[in-house]
């Protein structure tokens, strides 16, 4: 079957009441029928739930049909997608390991990179994303992963994932990607040598802004390390979310044609604004790399981004000129929402910081929902005549 069948079709085994959807488990604990069966649970004899901190039938649904759609071999579901990827550096390194990590990331990666792994005793070195040639040389004895996201957040530059794969073959490096803003629909990063992939399901995989989750997916002796640390952490989904998480994958895949194809749209009737400096979207023949997107990316996703001409002072006037876009700290929603990172997502890097990874003081994110494509477009449209 293809993936997208799988996503839909995987579902826990049916209960004595021949339920059609999958329901919910709503419970801290399992029971077992004698103290032999419960003991073999925790000798990791036998894969019987035992506590939902560790396990749950609707979280290995959800962790499953994640499997099928990335073409991984392993999984473990998280509360956040935050988490998943403090547990993908975290259970693969240790005092003495060295990163290597394109610069151009989400800010709260950024936090953990620059601020928490160093207390571990965990170098990093940062890279362009769009300089390829340089990674090599950056790359130490010690260097144990290498990092990415692809699209970046905010900037959408898009790396070459064939590139990523040949460099961490060839130095032995555990390849880790953050697929959230292209999903598994759109990219599926294993298939050009990525070891782990990580993903905020709060994201496109909800893709409705009601819960928070996150997911590691990839090699199962990684993915097993990674479950073993979380485990113990704590860092889990609840199985409600997992619920709502899991039912949200079953229409990931016309979700994703609808945001791409708004996005586009968008993309093409802003690129030419007079008030505009530049705008980035990846299946635009003007993003620099179109090429890359091309060939790994089925689609362009639901992310548009602009430099307003008029600097800060602009992006807020935008902002506060729209009537129907929302102003939150979230992407990947139903409904088109609009965000300022040099003042949110982004804010407590320094100036510089931004600049290096070109988040500009008139930079707008917006992910592009599901609304008609012209009121969408309208909105935005009134929003930079009033900046």
């Amino acid at each position: 079957m293809h993936s997208t069948t799988k996503a839909i079709r995987i579902q826990t085994e049916r209960t004595g009441e021949m339920e059609h959807a999958t329901p919910m488990f709503l419970t801290s604990s399992f029971c077992f029928d004698t103290a032999e069966d419960m003991r073999a649970a925790f000798a990791d004899e036998t894969d019987d739930n035992i506590y939902s901190r560790f396990s749950n039938p609707n979280v290995q649904e959800l962790t499953d049909k994640m499997c099928a759609l990335e073409g991984a071999e392993a999984g473990y579901a998280t509360a956040s997608g935050m988490s998943a990827v403090f547990a993908s550096f975290m259970a693969l390194m240790k005092q003495g390991d060295h990163l290597l990590a394109c610069k151009s990331i989400f800010g709260s990666t950024h936090t953990i990179i620059t601020k928490y792994l160093p207390k571990y005793g965990i170098e990093y070195t940062y890279v362009d994303a769009d300089k390829p040639e340089t990674w090599a040389a950056a790359v130490k004895p010690n260097t144990k992963m290498f990092y990415l996201e692809t699209p970046t957040n905010p900037g959408l530059d898009i790396i070459d994932l064939t590139f990523a794969g040949e460099l961490a073959a060839k130095h032995n490096l555990i390849l880790n990607v953050d697929n959230c803003f292209a999903t598994p629909v759109c990219q599926r990063p294993i298939e050009y040598g990525a070891h782990i992939v990580v993903h905020s399901a709060t994201k496109w995989i909800d893709g409705q802004g009601r819960v928070m989750g996150g997911i590691v997916v990839g090699k199962k002796e990684l993915v097993k390390d990674i479950y073993l640390f979380c485990r113990s952490t704590g860092p889990a989904l609840s199985p409600f979310n997992a619920w709502v998480l899991s039912k949200s994958l079953e229409t990931l895949d016309v979700r994703m044609e609808r945001h791409a194809a708004n996005a586009l749209h968008i993309a093409q009737q802003l690129e030419q604004h007079e008030k505009i400096s530049w705008l980035k979207y990846p299946f635009l023949p003007s993003h620099p790399q179109y090429a890359i997107a091309q060939k790994q990316m089925s689609n362009g996703g639901g992310i548009v981004c602009f430099e307003l001409k008029g600097g800060l002072e602009s992006g807020r006037k935008f902002l506060d000129n729209l009537k129907m876009l929302s102003l939150t700290a979230n992407l990947g929603d139903t409904r088109s929402i609009a965000s300022h990172p040099a003042s949110t997502t982004h804010a407590k890097l320094t100036e510089q910081e931004r600049l290096d990874v070109n988040i500009t003081p008139g930079l707008i994110r917006i992910s592009v929902g599901l609304e008609h494509r012209d009121d969408i477009l309208s909105d935005i449209l009134g929003a930079l005549e009033n900046c």
